[in-house]
């Protein structure tokens, strides 16, 4: 069933550059990068250290190996590297300057057409990072209804860096404990459990912030019940489409499952890699963070020197307009589509469907890695992306699609996923550890890097991960 794309092709073996890399930027960048998620403890050990280079559907990286790109800046570039109706936006914007000490005039301009594309949204802030805007919402939600706390799904992967999310997560070190309990968890899944929140904090809880799609697709009435307990018990109902937003539909999953959220924040697709966040929503919330609203206390709200940076705004802009004037979502879940027909084609022919599993929305794959006894495994799962990585797939377990991939890199794509489950079905039958370079990827939320040398399950059966305290 495997794809015959590139049948006498070599596999990557060539990561000097990348090794020498590694070496030195530890010493220098606090964790050797800026995002936990392109940490070095996220990929195996033979993988690019470092990208050199990107354009449409492919990267390259300091080795000068060529990879067809299924990460896509953490899900940030959704029509493909270097896309020319982008970087032509850029350049003209560049050319007329970044930063003034008034608002540049493109401000106003992309406000008003990101506004028209969002049904319900009436109001804008622009910002760099997606945990700005998410903290700025929940900082207008407890002003809004005068409560304190905020309720999110526990099962849902990241919301914010700041202390009312992380503070609820394994890597909590420097986080007060006071700000640790102004924060209460429900399951994504299970509204009921967000109904007993509210029973047990009675008129405290400010505002619901979920993600409308998590990574395992669930029924969308979930959602849509979540919402609603949000709205009968007054607290503020927030939308997170930083994942979702340009993605699941046009604008947003929020329209896809017809919600109403009365905040939604965005981010990583609506600048197709460029640095752009926003926060929106009803004007009668947001404007408490304006200068022109007498009867309410002002919220300090989002202040940013670089918010507001004119070619990152150029970028959107020109983003938006794809969108809007061309079928990109369409095209991306035709290639969804492809690649999960031949994905699950593949898992079929070498037996693989009970270890390894699709989780398919129409806009992304995500993969599973169970061991024979169907319990997950991050030994089998890093082995699984070593081995895509060797084939020419820049790869951490999910599959995103952007408007330039191409015939021939979908099909490497299968390609690749054919010989990964071959080596795959080998370390289910003979083991792991002869297949494996390096050690495994473990989790970014954890306590610790090293195990502790009284812990009781040494030898660990992970080598690297402490089951009783990372």
């Amino acid at each position: 069933m495997t794809e015959s794309w590139p049948n006498n092709r070599g596999l990557i073996t060539d990561f000097s550059r990348s090794e020498r890399y590694r070496a030195q930027s530890h010493a220098k960048i606090v964790g050797g990068a800026h995002t936990y998620s392109k940490g070095d403890d996220q990929f195996p050990e033979r993988a690019p250290a470092a990208i050199a280079r990107g354009k449409h559907g492919r990267v390259w990286d300091i080795d000068g190996n060529e990879y067809v790109d299924c990460a896509l800046g953490l899900g940030a570039v959704s029509l493909g590297h270097a896309y020319e109706p982008v970087l032509a936006a850029v350049r003209k914007q560049l050319e007329l300057g970044s930063a003034f000490a008034r608002p540049a005039s493109i401000e106003l301009e992309l406000a008003t057409e990101l506004l028209a594309a969002m049904p319900g949204m009436e109001r804008i802030k622009f910002a760099k990072n997606g945990s700005n805007v998410t903290t700025a919402a929940v900082k207008l939600s407890r002003a809004f209804t005068g409560r304190d706390l905020v309720a999110f799904p526990a099962d849902h992967a990241f919301y914010s860096f700041d202390d009312w999310f992380i503070g609820n997560t394994a890597m909590r070190s420097g986080v007060p404990d006071a700000f640790r309990q102004l924060a209460v968890t429900y399951r994504s899944t299970d509204p009921a459990s967000l109904k007993k929140l509210f029973a047990d904090h009675p008129g405290r809880i400010a505002c619901v912030i979920s993600e409308p799609e998590n990574v395992v697709p669930a029924d969308p009435a979930n959602i849509r019940e979540i919402q609603a307990i949000a709205k009968r018990q007054g607290s503020v109902f927030i939308v997170d489409e930083m994942i979702t937003g340009f993605r699941s539909g046009f604008p947003g999953a929020y329209t896809v499952h017809g919600l109403e959220p009365d905040l939604a924040t965005w981010g990583k697709a609506i600048g197709n890699g460029f640095s752009l966040c926003a926060l929106t929503g009803r004007a009668d919330i947001m404007d408490l963070g304006g200068i022109k609203q007498s009867g309410q206390p002002r919220v300090f709200l989002l202040s940013s020197t670089h918010g507001g940076e004119a070619h990152s705004l150029a970028a959107a802009l020109a983003v938006l307009r794809e969108f809007r004037d061309h079928p990109v979502i369409n095209t991306h879940r035709q290639h969804v589509d492809r690649v999960a027909t031949g994905m699950r084609a593949e898992l079929e022919a070498q037996g693989l469907d009970q270890q390894i599993t699709l989780h398919v929305s129409p806009w992304r794959i995500v993969l599973g890695f169970a061991d024979a006894d169907r319990q997950a495994s991050a030994p089998l799962r890093t082995l699984f992306l070593q081995e895509m990585i060797a084939r020419g797939v820049l790869f951490q377990g999910v599959f995103l699609p952007c408007l330039t991939h191409t015939d021939e890199d979908l099909a490497q794509i299968l390609w690749a996923f054919g010989g990964a489950c071959s080596v795959y079905a080998q370390a289910l039958s003979q083991g792991w550890r002869n297949l494996l370079v390096g050690a495994p990827t473990r989790p970014v939320f954890r306590n610790y890097n090293t195990c502790d040398v009284s812990c009781p399950s040494k030898p660990c059966p992970l080598e690297t991960e402490c089951r009783n305290r990372g």
